[in-house]
């Protein structure tokens, strides 16, 4: 997860999630949403049967995801999580054990691995070549669950800060609707299986304006789903791929 940020201009080459700056943002690096995100997981998985052996977390952060899954899978499949954070390698010592695994680098580089099934949560919208990661992704595991948030919408193109603080904040450098997301996977040549919306904001939303807007969301998205997520924002999208 490169992230080149343009300013005034110029392009600053940096990498954020090497040199600790967006630990210093972010310093519990999101396992505050882990056990959100591995319930929706889970819930994927069962619906569509399946049962992986091995299993790879992509930009795992502290591993907590790992962890929480492994406690809900079965005790024969092995997990290995991969960044390519020093500072995230870090979080995740405590977390390793015999079917836990850990390793500092770019899978998307890494000859001779293949996995049953990769997790890509929260990453492709930090990717400054995404098509090119999503590419080289694509034949190091025979399913992929993608988790990609949904950034774009009515609400958050209307204000003028609404997506300058995931930029700043959280180094989103890319936005996306549910058609884009799924267009994009489709153009890199895969096959999509299973998608649902996930509420994160909804449930481990605490910031004010989340909480406030708990309410009109929760109500809107009984009716209509996909408009809700367009109009009022605050939705990611699961995506089971091939």
């Amino acid at each position: 997860m490169i992230a080149s940020t343009k300013i005034a201009g110029a392009v600053l080459d940096r990498n954020v999630y090497v040199d600790g700056e967006y630990l210093k943002n972010n310093p519990s690096w999101h396992v505050d949403e882990s056990a959100f995100k591995v319930g929706e997981i889970v819930r994927m998985i069962e619906r569509n049967r399946l049962q992986p052996k091995t299993i790879c977390d992509v930009g795992c952060g502290a591993g907590e995801v790992l962890r929480l899954l492994q406690d809900r899978l079965n005790q024969d499949c092995v997990f290995c999580g991969y960044d390519i954070s020093p500072q995230a390698l870090e979080m995740c010592r405590g977390r390793s054990n015999e079917r836990l695994r850990f390793k500092l680098g770019d899978v998307s580089k890494s000859e001779g691995t293949f996995f049953d099934l990769m997790l890509v949560l929260d990453v492709v919208e930090h990717v400054d070549d995404y098509f090119g990661f999503l590419n080289a992704i694509r034949p190091k595991s025979e399913l992929k669950i993608f988790h990609i948030p949904l950034d774009l919408s009515v609400q958050t193109v209307l204000r003028k800060r609404g997506l300058l603080k995931r930029r700043e904040l959280h180094r989103h450098l890319h936005y996306f609707t549910k058609q884009t997301a799924i267009e994009t996977l489709k153009d890199c040549g895969y096959t999509l299986l299973d998608c649902v919306f996930t509420s994160h904001s909804l449930v481990c939303g605490t910031e004010l304006g989340q909480r406030i807007a708990r309410l009109p969301r929760t109500i809107c998205f009984a009716i209509h789903q996909e408009l809700t997520a367009r109009i009022l924002g605050g939705y990611s999208l699961l995506v089971l791929a091939r």
